[in-house]
């Protein structure tokens, strides 16, 4: 680890060199590179910064304790020192961890019905409510790019864009498949129903990321079926791209206008050619293909919301907690670090077994 720690200190001091070197200052993208860098760095190295301090003191208290009047006093300095330098070294491991190279990007949120008719619709349009009020609590935008209401309050779909630095970072272990457990409002037996709703969270992906050749694409429009008045139910705002090499279709009706509508869908397309890259190469690196929402089948999940116990339990984590009402407001927070955390945790563990 020490070895590392040297190796960001030095890349730190060059990257502040080139910071203020007056020929690159002219330069406006290696500023902006540099600076996105440097603020990457910098919270690792004012760490290593903090832990080196605590060695020195370290070292210094145990130099007291050959002083027959000063080993009381350095005694007592000592533990506190071994404890804080512990505790250090554990927060340096994680900060070392390689970082997804995603995770400050915004991300492009889809929710759909799966299992259950009715009631998978009725409960999507509760986890679109539960993101939003999540991302209110945080003041992030967010933006709807296509909406299809099911007709008894539910959603047949829903597409929508959480415009944030670290979006991805909180929301991508929000991929799959969500189970609901509860009885319908149309139960007369009080029978308990379980439905389930599909979420897929991609990385928004830039134009520079994804290049799209144009003649890969077929481009058609349709009347719009959202909310919006009569301009959008009688003129083809709408737009459905197909990229003809993969199949993925993307389609966008939120907006007024078919330009709008048109630069919304190609947002999503790329977002998801990009998810389709990333999950190729990490298949390559596992050895195995896994999809990130499933078939949406009742018996594949990675949570349960289970509404007679007031229950939400996260499968892949063990975790359960008792307030499904504070839940689906967006009291979600809990959840998300005890999954970002299990993440950490994991990708210390094979970054030491590989070391």
């Amino acid at each position: 680890m020490i070895e590392k720690l040297h190796e960001i200190e030095k890349k730190f001091a060059s990257v502040e060199a080139d910071y203020n070197d007056l020929a690159i200052v002219s330069n406006p993208k290696e500023m902006q590179r540099l600076g996105k860098l440097r603020a990457d760095l910098e919270p690792i190295v004012m760490a290593i910064r903090d832990y080196r301090k605590v060695l020195d003191d370290l070292a210094q208290a145990e130099e007291m304790l050959s002083d027959p009047e000063m080993k009381e006093l350095a005694q007592e300095e000592i533990d506190p020192l071994r404890a804080k330098r512990s505790e250090m070294e554990e927060r340096l491991k994680l900060m070392l961890v390689p970082k997804d190279p995603n995770d400050d990007k915004a991300v492009i949120v889809e929710i759909r019905p799966a299992a259950g008719g009715d009631e998978a619709a009725l409960f999507g349009n509760e986890l679109f409510r539960m993101y939003s009020r999540w991302c209110e609590r945080r003041r992030w935008k967010v933006e709807i790019i296509d909406h299809e209401e099911s007709g008894i309050g539910g959603l047949s779909r829903v597409v929508f864009k959480v415009d944030a630095v670290g979006a991805f970072s909180q929301l991508k272990f929000e991929s799959g498949v969500h189970r609901v457990q509860r009885v319908p409002a149309t139960e007369s037996q009080g029978r308990i129903h379980t439905s389930t709703v599909t979420v897929a969270v991609l990385p928004e992906a830039e134009e520079v990321d994804f290049q799209i050749d144009p003649k890969d694409l077929e481009i058609s429009t349709f009347c719009s079926s959202s909310a919006g008045g009569q301009h959008m139910q009688k003129n083809e705002t709408a737009i459905r791209i197909i990229h003809k090499p993969t199949g993925l279709v993307s389609t966008c009706q939120d907006e007024r206008s078919q330009a709008q509508n048109k630069i919304k869908a190609m947002d999503v397309l790329r977002a998801k050619l990009l998810q389709m890259e990333i999950e190729k190469a990490q298949a390559e690196r596992s050895g195995m293909r896994k999809g990130q929402i499933g078939t949406g089948d009742r018996s594949e999940k990675i949570r349960t919301y289970n509404f007679p116990e007031s229950r939400i339990t996260d499968h892949r984590i063990k975790l359960t907690v008792h307030n499904l009402n504070a839940f689906l407001d967006g009291d979600i927070q809990t959840m998300l670090d005890a999954l970002i955390q299990e993440e950490q945790a994991r990708k210390l563990a094979e970054d030491e077994e590989a070391g």
